[in-house]
């Protein structure tokens, strides 16, 4: 059986192989990776061969200068396509020849696209013209952010626009309105898929409302592997009173809901600390904090032109709301952490909040419940299909920021409930996140939609 991967970034096995950069952000594509091309060649460590005769093709966008390459490492088949990144609400209709070049070439009997949110997804698709061989991943839903993306904020925030948004052309009415394109393309590819891979009851009931003849697929995510670890967070071990966020570099993440919740936290303990990972977009970067090895060139923040030329409006709101409500000293913007550094700030916090205004199945939650770490969430999206409220973590009317200091204060002030929490929590990811299994229910989605195709079958809905 062939297998086309169609991915967002570039496979950190091909890139090491070339000194290139890559992204840290993903882990479930290289466990994957790994797994079939040691199972290809029957050098699996669990003696698992049911990838044996999967041949595996991907292709992702690359720089211009690498052009529209084609290459073989490790019996995979890798394939370059060119995509600007910095626009992925505009199509480009190149990419469809450049897609029916590959497929040309690899004649798959199944594509399998990681993610609706860009461009080259609907491309593949239109190319490749097989619904019933195109198994579409769910990651976020653009048609959702965009309905969501202001986040409450002040009317007078959304439309208001600095120097750096004008220049841009990216004001925070704009970014909605990219996100409202995107959302356009991916309804379309999700229409036209006839296999689709979710993991949340929110990612399940949306899809069926864009394409309910599409069969979808039930396939939880493995995490990065640093996060599958003995060591695992300890009260003793963490700094007290302190928050852990995973970013907050647009208003969907909900920055500004931690904000206005952080005054009531500071009232009742004062020691109360928050940390962002993450681009910073307030002028101001600390890594301080951080002690594992990592690239720490921005560190400061520094940057040539003066604030007030680069910062967005969102930042200037972020800003406002520190210096109106006195919290300048009770927040630290770490900047881009490696995986190790997301784990050390993880284990070093006594809770670990998501704030957002929706998200599907955010990876800093799972990576935050293996590690065993109290975790407070507003309840959207579906954040409920990974946290088993008052079980495992406590989840929070989303937007709701007196509901989010409560729930951060039943975490500090009930010594017991951020053990148990984090207990519970660990046990409950070990299961979704569990990388075996992971990996033994893709193979087994790719049989059922090789079994259906060949068959000229639309398959059955699976669990």
């Amino acid at each position: 059986m062939k297998v086309l991967w169609l991915c967002n970034v570039m496979l950190p096995a091909f890139a090491r192989t070339h000194d290139l950069p890559y992204t840290n952000r993903e882990g479930w594509l290289s466990g994957s990776y790994e797994r079939i091309t040691r199972d290809r060649a029957g050098v699996s460590a669990a003696g698992n061969t049911s990838a044996r005769d999967i041949e595996l093709g991907v292709c992702f966008p690359v720089p211009p200068s690498m052009g529209n390459f084609r290459e073989e490492q490790d019996g995979v088949v890798f394939y370059g396509f060119q995509e600007n990144l910095d626009t992925p609400e505009i199509y480009d209709n190149a990419l469809e020849q450049r897609f029916q070049e590959i497929l040309a070439d690899f004649h798959p009997d199944i594509v399998h696209i990681f993610g609706t949110e860009f461009p080259h997804t609907l491309a593949m698709i239109q190319a490749f013209h097989q619904p019933d061989r195109i198994l579409l991943g769910i990651q976020g839903l653009c048609s959702v952010i965009a309905e969501k993306y202001m986040a409450d904020l002040p009317m007078i925030v959304q439309k208001d626009a600095t120097f750096r948004d004008k220049l841009k052309k990216d004001s925070l009415l704009q970014q909605q309105e990219k996100y409202r394109r995107r959302a356009a393309m991916e309804n379309a590819s999700i229409r036209m898929a006839g296999h689709i891979t979710g993991r949340t009851d929110f990612d399940r009931s949306v899809t069926a409302s864009i394409n309910p003849r599409a069969v979808y697929h039930h396939m939880n995510e493995t995490m990065r592997s640093c996060f599958y670890t003995t060591q695992v967070w300890k009260k003793e071990n963490c700094v007290p009173y302190s928050i852990f966020m995973p970013q907050g570099d647009y208003p969907i993440k909900g920055f500004h809901y931690m904000l206005q919740a952080l005054p009531r936290l500071i009232s009742a303990h004062p020691q109360a600390h928050v940390y962002v990972a993450g681009n910073s977009i307030i002028g101001h970067v600390d890594r301080s904090s951080v002690t594992v090895p990592g690239d720490r060139s921005s560190e400061s923040g520094g940057s040539r032109y003066p604030l007030f030329i680069r910062i967005c409006a969102y930042g200037r709101y972020l800003r406002l709301l520190m210096t109106e409500k006195h919290l300048k000293k009770h927040v630290t913007v770490l900047g881009k952490l490696s995986a190790e550094q997301m784990k050390e700030q993880y284990l070093k916090c006594s809770v670990f909040v998501c704030p957002s205004a929706v998200e599907n199945s955010p990876n800093s939650v799972g990576e935050a419940m293996l590690l065993g770490v109290p975790v407070v969430a507003s309840r959207t999206g579906g954040i409920p299909s990974m946290v088993d409220d008052n079980h495992d973590g406590i989840l929070f009317e989303a937007g709701n920021p007196d509901a989010l200091a409560d729930a951060v204060m039943q975490i500090w002030d009930e010594g017991v409930i951020a053990d148990v929490f984090g207990e519970n929590a660990r046990k409950h990811a070990l299961r979704t996140h569990d990388a075996d299994l992971n990996y033994a229910r893709l193979i087994e989605i790719y049989r059922a939609i090789g079994a259906s195709a060949g068959n000229g079958e639309n398959g059955v809905e699976d669990r």
